[in-house]
C-alpha cells in the first residue's frame, strides 16, 4: 500500500524510503515517551517497550529474508552488527558526549529546586530508585551474557538447528514471562494501572511498525538487486544491521541528552535480547543456517562487554568518559576485522 502511493506521487528513491523508516521510528519515540507518563517507569519501558519497537527492524528482517529466500548468514550478520553497535557504539558515543551515570545522574536531578526538607526527601528517594535501576541492569546484563554463552556453545559446532532455535526462543520466552510478571507485580504495589491513552498510544506504535515494514521491506530488495560497490547485496547483512539501530542511536542520544542513563542502558540493553536470542531462534526454526567466522568473533567481544558494563556499573554507578572512548575503539576494531581485514 505505501510503496504504491509513494511511486505515485513520483519519489521512489532509496533516501525516500530511508526517510519513512527514520520518520516511523521517530514517531515511536515521541509515542514511547507518553507511555512513560502513562503507567511505564524508565527501566520498565526500556525493557518492555522500547526492545519490542527499536529491535521490530530485525524481527521483520528475518521475514523477509526468508520470504524472499535469501542469504540466512546475512541474519546472523545483522544481528551481530546490531548488538555489538549498541553495546559499544551506541553506549560509548552517549558516555563520552554526556557521561551516563545511573547513581550520581538521578541523585542530582532530584535534588535540584525545592525547599531543602523536600529535596533531601527527593533526594533520598532518587537514591533508592537509582539502586534499583541500577540491579536491574545488572540483571538484564547477567540475561545478556547467558544468551550469548549459550548461543556460542550452540554455534560452535558451525550450525544453528531447529532444535537450537526452539532453545532460543525459549530462553527469550522465559525471559520476558520473567519481566512482565515483575512490571506487573510493581504496578499493582504502587497502584499503577495503564489508561485509555496508553493503549491509544500503543496503536500508534503498531501504525508505525506497518511503515517500518514497507521501508524494509523495499530497502532490501533495493540493496539485493545492487551488484557492485559497498551498498550492495554482498554487505546486506551490514548494512541492514546499521539501519536497524538508527532508532537505537536515536533513543541513546535523546536519553542521555536528558540524563537518563538508565534508559540509555536498558533500551540499548534490552534491544540485544530481540536479536539474540530472539531473531536468531525464529531464523533457525525456518531454516538451519551456518555460522560464519566473524560471528564467533562478535560473540567474544559481545561478551567483553557486558563483563566492562557490569564492572562500571558497580564500580563507578555507571560509564565514565574513559570507559566509553574504549567501547568506541573496540567498535572500530570489529568493523574493520568484519569488513577489511
Amino acid at each position: 500500500m505505501l510503496p504504491p502511493l509513494i511511486e505515485s506521487l513520483g519519489l521512489t528513491d532509496p533516501w525516500t524510503y530511508l526517510g519513512v523508516f527514520l520518520a516511523a521510528s521517530l514517531l515511536m519515540l515521541w509515542r514511547l515517551e507518553a507511555m512513560l507518563d502513562h503507567g511505564l517507569e524508565g527501566t520498565a519501558l526500556g525493557t518492555l517497550v522500547m526492545p519490542y519497537c527499536s529491535g521490530l527492524g530485525n524481527l521483520l528482517f528475518v521475514a523477509i529474508v526468508w520470504q524472499r529466500r535469501g542469504p540466512a548468514q546475512e541474519v546472523l550478520t545483522n544481528c551481530l552488527v546490531n548488538n555489538v553497535t549498541n553495546l559499544t557504539l551506541l553506549l560509548g558515543l552517549p558516555a563520552v558526549l554526556f557521561g551516563l551515570q545511573v547513581m550520581g545522574g538521578a541523585k542530582a536531578g532530584a535534588a535540584k529546586g525545592g525547599r531543602k526538607s523536600a529535596g533531601k526527601g527527593a533526594a533520598a528517594s532518587a537514591a533508592t530508585g537509582a539502586q534499583v535501576n541500577r540491579l536491574s541492569l545488572l540483571l538484564t546484563l547477567v540475561a545478556v551474557l547467558f544468551f550469548t554463552g549459550g548461543t556460542w556453545l550452540l554455534a560452535d559446532d558451525g550450525r544453528l538447528t531447529r532444535t537450537d532455535g526452539l532453545l532460543l526462543v525459549g530462553l527469550f520466552l522465559f525471559w520476558q514471562t520473567f519481566q512482565v510478571f515483575d512490571v506487573m507485580k510493581h504496578n499493582v504495589q504502587r497502584r499503577v494501572s495503564f489508561g485509555f491513552l496508553f493503549y491509544l498510544d500503543l496503536l500508534v506504535v503498531l501504525a508505525a511498525a506497518w511503515a517500518l515494514y514497507e521501508s524494509i521491506d523495499w530497502l532490501v530488495a533495493w540493496i539485493t538487486a545492487q551488484k557492485g560497490g559497498f551498498v550492495s547485496a554482498a554487505n546486506l547483512g551490514w548494512l541492514s544491521g546499521w539501519l536497524m539501530v538508527l532508532p537505537n542511536a536515536l533513543l541513546a542520544l535523546y536519553w542521555g541528552w536528558k540524563k537518563r542513563a538508565d534508559v540509555v542502558y536498558s533500551s540499548q540493553v534490552g534491544d540485544g535480547h530481540i536479536c539474540i536470542p530472539l531473531c536468531l531462534g525464529v531464523l533457525a526454526l525456518l531454516t538451519p543456517v551456518a555460522v560464519p567466522p566473524l560471528f564467533i568473533t562478535g560473540l567474544y567481544l559481545l561478551g567483553g562487554a557486558v563483563v566492562l558494563h557490569a564492572f562500571c556499573l558497580l564500580a563507578f554507578g555507571g560509564l565514565p568518559r574513559w570507559t566509553g572512548a574504549v567501547l568506541l575503539a573496540a567498535y572500530g576494531w570489529f568493523v574493520w576485522t568484519g569488513l577489511f581485514a
